[in-house]
């Protein structure tokens, strides 16, 4: 990392929340959920529109960007926000209501921090645009670079017009997501890597993917628990034991970030604040 994106990076983690754990609790933002559609299909993921489950990949509603700047309005006269960002239901790079919101919440919010979460398909294609947009913060979710596992973790993937399976797919997206974390970090965007932990299958592999997205100039990883879902349903959750053993292993590697909580595409609020932690359903969510 060198002198300029160090200081970019100490400068975005003094108030991110998720870059920052001690900022976790301390900090508003706002999930506003105006991604609906994916480009791939990874087996252990089921989007939802509904208010009562707290996963990624659930909405109580989808929005537009309008509706959303006025969302983000609303909210930050009633408590402190800080952070702005897309992290579904599907995925942000693929909806171009992301683009439409970010570039009116660049004029309208300029001192807000802006982020999303991508699974990097498209993040090469996209990294100028999101660079000259004032995007602080990509989190892009990478679960393996071995052919091998990748193709048992990802059924299909959509890419220009066309449609791939197997190995195929999974080296399109790979290839995909390591040349965008390098494009977008030359655009002076801060990466954080999330990798889902599937016991069994790349439990062992996640060292290997902390060594390559910091070679492609990553600055942060996040190791976080497979929700059994979907195709996936009958593997287990990592334990505890297994958690800290790989985030305990990554941390020799690059920084490692520990209070993730898997929150919901349309969360907002500052978690552990009385009453803030919520979604679009106004019912209290148990996680941000």
């Amino acid at each position: 990392m060198n002198n300029n994106h160090q200081e970019r990076f100490a400068h975005v983690t003094k108030a991110h929340p998720c870059f920052n754990e001690k900022m976790h609790d301390k900090v508003g933002r706002i999930h506003v959920p105006i991604a609906p559609r994916c480009n791939i299909h990874c087996n252990f993921c089921t989007r939802d529109i509904n208010s009562c489950e707290t996963r990624p990949g659930v909405s109580s509603k989808i929005m537009n960007s309008q509706q959303a700047i006025e969302h983000v309005a609303k909210t930050i006269n009633e408590m402190p926000i800080s952070v702005i960002g897309v992290a579904g239901p599907g995925d942000a790079l693929a909806n171009e209501d992301t683009f439409e919101f970010f570039k009116q919440a660049d004029k309208k919010f300029p001192d807000l921090i802006k982020c999303m979460s991508t699974n990097g398909l498209l993040l090469a294609d996209k990294a100028e645009e999101l660079g000259k947009m004032n995007i602080n913060t990509i989190t892009v979710t990478v679960n393996a670079i071995d052919p091998e596992i990748g193709k048992q973790i990802y059924s299909n993937v959509v890419y220009e017009g066309k449609v791939y399976k197997g190995e195929d797919a999974f080296n399109i997206l790979s290839n995909n997501q390591l040349k965008g974390i390098e494009k977008v970090v030359a655009e002076g965007i801060i990466v954080k890597v999330n990798s889902v932990l599937i016991p069994g299958l790349n439990d062992k592999h996640i060292v290997d993917i902390a060594h390559e997205v910091k070679k492609r100039g990553a600055s942060l990883m996040n190791i976080i628990p497979l929700i059994p879902l979907g195709a996936m349903k009958d593997y287990e959750r990592p334990d505890c034991a297994m958690m800290e053993k790989i985030r305990d292993e990554v941390e020799e590697i690059m920084p490692i970030f520990r209070a993730c909580t898997q929150c919901r595409a349309d969360a907002f609020g500052i978690p552990g604040k009385h009453g803030h932690d919520k979604h679009l359903g106004m019912t209290p969510a148990s996680h941000y």
